[in-house]
């Protein structure tokens, strides 16, 4: 007998097993779902008994699901994001701010803002392109745009908070593998009021929440081609970390909560490196040196660069001079120390303006109104202001004797250091004027006032003037000389810092005499100087470089942010606050029958991430008790790696974009907490697709319906549902619903701080 006949068998046995696993491996990977989960959804799909779950099945699991899944979720995003983006056709909220700062941009002129320049170029860019001119005021919330093309620079925003969702997608499927997982992620930030809300206005937290979350993805796609270290793909996405690294950093410093993120995630993956004795000390010396390249210096200069774009579009003199150096003004067209010709040498009888060098320091400025209580009570109130004013003029005499009375043909006498002076306010005729008494707002120091009348005063308007480190006899010099001014009885020096007067003070910049007189806040230079007298000298060669300009820029900001105290009547929140979604922000609506928008997250949504944080504390400590072999945790190997690593690492993001607020002094609202959002989001997500992945080979009675797809549908449809209740607050309530929202959403006001 052949053996022909067995041999063909033989060969038809082979190609049906490879066939079948080839098969096998094609479909795993789409999620952590088992074979059985896979059959059973196909059971389920056939048996047509539940109309979501099938849905879902299909979704999930079928061909090309990732991407199918993808697209699904961005259309949605979009869709919501981009519906009613004109309304209301009025400024709200922090639009007056940016959307005032991308007129600036587009009309190249100079403004102080204390976050980094690229979500404000953004915005102002978007607004070129899309036709808006630049002319509108953004003057307060509540003022109608009319025929301003604003649509654009709203759409701008709009599409980068849409991008936020396919990017959460695709993060969590690379950390986890899940498409179910990451399509849970999405809808609970598709479905966020709150998110919905902060991605349709002229406002940076979409685009520093964009960054933030692409920055996170390429991360993550780098995480998982480590083995293949040094290829195309590697350096690539390595490099693209730290791009989208320095871009949210550029858009604001919170930022730098991402960026330790990654230096984090960079450290533990050293450290694995470290371990790995089968490397040489070479090839560890080049995957340091490669982080090193892609996450710190290219960062760096990319960060530097933004600054360099915004210097020099930002050519023209704006509102923000004030706020620096004389120097620096000198670069700006239009200011009056842009190649600027005056005096270099300072005489009696000059009229001058003394600049505080402090970063952020004002301008040495009095004005009509009095001091309201204290023995300095009727005397004329002495502040510092940032920007430019005839108020800040001051004509600069010697202490006994008035130049103005002189005889105009004797020369002119200069003034020197150690000279005795007066300073009288060239507006009200008063003197710069010191007492024992203490200062409203520092009461360690004494009070400055304006006191006198047409120049006539006491002893107490005598002030020594001091060049640092300079010897006598030397003359003070415009803009170059820095001087201290010595009060003459006291021995105190003339101050000025970052504390704001009350609305008696017209909110101005308090100044003081400071009986440490090393301080360095005590320290001014002379910036404008008027005297027909004198020649004139040009200042251009004093302008500051490049880096110059970008380390003072970087004092001003962060003198700036520390120093923001909230004004009369704001909401503001406090950072235990916002898990809970304890408080939200009104973004419109000034009265009883106005447009009424409210930031608050879906409660549904954010008391779920609250509780998905505890649940995840209780798995580590279930894992440390499985690992110690304690008795009735055998099965620590359902935790999975993949489940606890990936989690680990979404807990840490989104600590670390919380819990530093608790440290800073500066206002805090509401919106401060979306980035941390993010990764709560992320978390939650995996842990829902986790906690559901053991239902996978149970059905529901009576039915055949599998438990794990039936879940999922179940927390879909929670999700819809609860943003069906509350979605009114993000796209406004107005008209008739407006008219009787108190009565409309009353059944929604679960908690008592809740300002629906």
């Amino acid at each position: 007998m052949s053996d022909k006949p067995i041999r063909e068998m033989n060969r038809a046995k082979n190609r049906n097993t490879k066939s079948v696993a080839k098969d096998s491996v094609s479909t795993s990977g789409a999620n952590d779902t088992s074979s059985s989960s896979r059959s059973t959804a196909r059971q389920t799909t056939s048996g047509g008994k539940l109309t979501s779950e099938k849905l879902l099945s299909t979704v999930t699991n079928g061909p090309g699901s990732k991407w199918s899944v993808c697209a699904l979720v961005t259309g949605l995003a979009f869709a919501t994001r981009l519906y009613k983006i004109e309304e209301p056709d009025h400024v709200c909220w922090d639009e007056t701010h940016f959307g005032k700062m991308g007129s600036y941009y587009i009309n190249r002129t100079f403004f102080f803002d204390v976050h980094p320049p690229l979500g404000k170029m953004l915005i102002g860019l978007s607004g070129l392109l899309t036709g808006y001119n630049g002319s509108f005021e953004f003057e307060n919330p509540g003022v109608k745009y009319g025929d301003i093309n604003y649509v654009g620079m709203r759409t701008f925003c709009a599409i980068l908070g849409s991008l936020i969702v396919p990017l959460s997608y695709l993060t969590v499927f690379e950390f986890y593998n899940s498409v179910t997982a990451a399509f849970l992620t999405s809808l609970l930030i598709i479905f966020d009021t709150g998110f919905l809300t902060l991605s349709q206005y002229i406002l940076l937290d979409p685009i520093l929440i964009f960054f933030i979350t692409i920055a996170t993805y390429c991360l993550a796609k780098f995480d998982k081609i480590q083995d293949k270290p040094f290829t195309k793909w590697w350096w690539f996405w390595l490099a693209m970390t730290g791009v989208f690294l320095a871009c949210a950093f550029s858009v604001k410093w919170v930022g730098l909560f991402v960026i330790l993120l990654v230096g984090l995630k960079t450290v533990f993956d050293l450290w694995q490196l470290l371990g790995d004795l089968s490397l040489s000390k070479t090839i560890l010396l080049h995957h340091f040196l490669a982080r090193a390249l892609c996450l710190i210096m290219t960062p760096a200069l990319i960060y530097m660069g933004f600054f360099a774009v915004h210097f020099k579009v930002l050519a023209f003199s704006g509102s923000g001079d004030g706020f620096f150096s004389s120097a620096f003004q000198s670069t700006l067209i239009g200011n009056s120390l842009y190649k600027a010709s005056m005096p270099q040498d300072l005489v009696y009888g000059s009229i001058i303006t003394l600049k505080n060098q402090r970063p952020a320091g004002g301008l040495l400025h009095s004005h009509w109104h009095l001091y309201p209580e204290g023995s300095g009570a009727m005397q004329q109130q002495i502040t510092a202001y940032t920007h430019k004013d005839e108020n800040n003029k001051w004509i600069i005499k010697r202490f006994d004797r008035d130049p103005e009375k002189e005889d105009m043909q004797k020369p002119v006498e200069y003034v020197k250091n150690g000279d005795f002076i007066r300073l009288e306010h060239l507006v009200t005729r008063r003197n710069l004027h010191s007492h024992r008494e203490p200062a409203p707002l520092t009461p360690r120091h004494q009070q400055v006032t304006g006191y006198g009348e047409d120049g006539i005063g006491d002893v107490n308007d005598i002030w020594k003037i001091e060049i640092i480190d300079g010897p006598d006899n030397v003359y003070i010099k415009t803009v170059r000389t820095t001087v201290r001014l010595i009060h003459y009885v006291t021995g105190c020096a003339l101050h000025s810092h970052s504390k704001t007067l009350p609305k008696w003070g017209w909110e101005q910049l308090e100044v003081t005499c400071n009986p440490h007189i090393r301080d360095k806040k005590n320290l001014w230079n002379v910036e404008d100087h008027i005297n027909e007298r004198l020649p004139n000298s040009s200042f251009e060669v004093f302008a500051p470089s490049l880096l110059e300009s970008f380390l003072e820029s970087h004092a001003v900001m962060a003198q700036s942010n520390s120093g923001l105290k909230p004004k009369e009547g704001e909401v503001t929140s406090r950072p235990w606050q916002w898990p809970v979604n304890y408080k939200g922000q009104r973004f419109s609506g000034v009265n009883e029958t106005d447009y009424r928008v409210y930031l608050l997250g879906n409660p549904i949504i954010w008391w779920s991430n609250l509780a998905a944080i505890g649940i995840l504390h209780l798995a580590f400590i279930f894992a440390v008790m499985a690992q110690r072999g304690i008795e009735g945790t055998g099965k620590y190997e359902e935790l999975k790696k993949k489940f606890l690593y990936s989690c680990t690492w979404f807990l840490i993001g989104w600590a670390l974009h919380y819990f530093p607020f608790y440290l800073m002094g500066r206002v805090l609202y509401f919106h401060h907490y979306f980035p941390a959002m993010v990764y709560s989001n992320m978390l939650t997500g995996v842990l829902l697709d986790y906690a559901l992945s053991g239902l996978h080979s149970y059905k529901l009675p009576y039915c055949n319906i599998n438990m794990y797809m039936a879940g999922n549908a179940v927390i879909v449809a929670v999700i819809i549902q609860s943003f069906a209740l509350f979605y009114p607050l993000s796209y406004g309530m107005h008209g008739e619903l407006a008219e009787n929202v108190n009565s409309t959403m009353s059944g929604l006001k679960w908690m008592e701080s809740w300002e629906i």
